[in-house]
């Protein structure tokens, strides 16, 4: 079949590769976003998927509006539109392009977490699983019907990007299946159940803020499931209290009644850098001052002290 690519993240890189290796399909267009400024300089750099396709010499497109090139999409005359981490909902204007199916990847258990950050969503809310979802897309966010489901269990160590990695290799099967059944002629259609659907927006580096008053628990999740982006952090005690990355951590057993959230219950290089939260208490293991590197808390600690029983804000 012919296939148009419509997509920009990284996650949907290995789908992109297996298209443009794959005898069954022919990518004959590419729509990604347009060129931005990036790193400390500001290079205007464009999206990884934007130079793959060239690479392949195939045709690339980066519309500010996706809306507005119809009439080039239509050129393409695309048997299926693939959709994987665009950046912006499409109008029905440009789902009726493909001749049989508009079908979108998404990486969660939908109708749970419909959104941009459904792979951080999973972890920070504690699920068991995830996976991909395989939908015909309509005109509203993730609630098209969905073609297939493939489930993948989220690990105790699990960040954001090591399952956003894991989400992005195993796509390709699951988009080969769905192909298959869109040639068949008789796809499943399997409505989602609006009751069940969560909803999950685009992050903020604010929102990466740790609130000690929150459980070790929730905390230990959302650390795991910001990293690498958008990140978390807390202030460090002092008159300028000064901004602290953290990368890594672990739950620790509480004994007994813990003291005030953020209290720092150890500042020891040889016991560590251990927080008091609203239940439980939080080890830091990976930590970062502003402007400096990546260490482990016992190195950070040796070169910044802190004394137990100050408070992390």
């Amino acid at each position: 079949m012919r296939i148009l690519f419509i997509g920009t993240g990284d996650i949907g890189l290995p789908s992109l590769d297996w298209l443009l290796s794959t005898s069954k399909h022919e990518v004959v267009g590419v729509v990604t976003q347009p060129d931005k400024p990036a790193g400390r300089r500001l290079v205007l750099t464009p999206p990884e998927v934007k130079v793959r396709a060239l690479a392949a010499g195939l045709p690339v497109l980066q519309p500010p509006k996706i809306r507005a090139i119809v009439d080039e999409l239509k050129a393409f005359e695309a048997d299926v539109a693939v959709v994987v981490a665009y950046g912006q909902i499409l109008p029905k204007s440009v789902l009726e392009v493909p001749r049989l199916a508009c079908l979108n990847i998404h990486a969660s258990l939908l109708p749970r977490h419909r959104g941009a950050s459904p792979i951080q969503a999973a972890i920070r809310e504690g699920d068991a699983e995830t996976g991909v979802t395989i939908m015909f897309m309509d005109e509203g966010l993730d609630t098209g019907d969905i073609l297939l489901m493939e489930r993948l269990p989220i690990l105790p160590g699990d960040t954001g990007g090591i399952l956003h990695d894991k989400l992005a290799l195993a796509a390709p099967a699951s988009l080969e299946k769905a192909l298959d059944l869109i040639a068949s002629g008789q796809p499943p259609r399997t409505p989602q159940d609006n009751a069940l659907a969560t909803h999950c927006g685009k992050l903020k580096r604010e929102d990466g803020r740790l609130d000690w008053a929150r459980s070790a628990v929730e905390l230990e999740r959302l650390v795991r499931a910001y990293n690498p982006w958008p990140g978390t952090s807390c202030l460090l005690p002092g008159e300028k209290p000064a901004v602290l990355k953290v990368h890594r951590v672990s739950l620790i057993e509480a004994g007994d009644a813990c003291p005030a959230p953020g209290t720092l219950v150890s500042a020891d290089p040889r016991s560590g850098l251990i927080v008091s939260c609203g239940a439980g208490l939080l080890r830091l293991e990976e930590v970062q001052a502003e402007g400096g590197r990546r260490l482990p808390a016992a190195d950070f600690l040796r070169g910044h002290p802190l004394e137990t029983g100050a408070r992390l804000g």
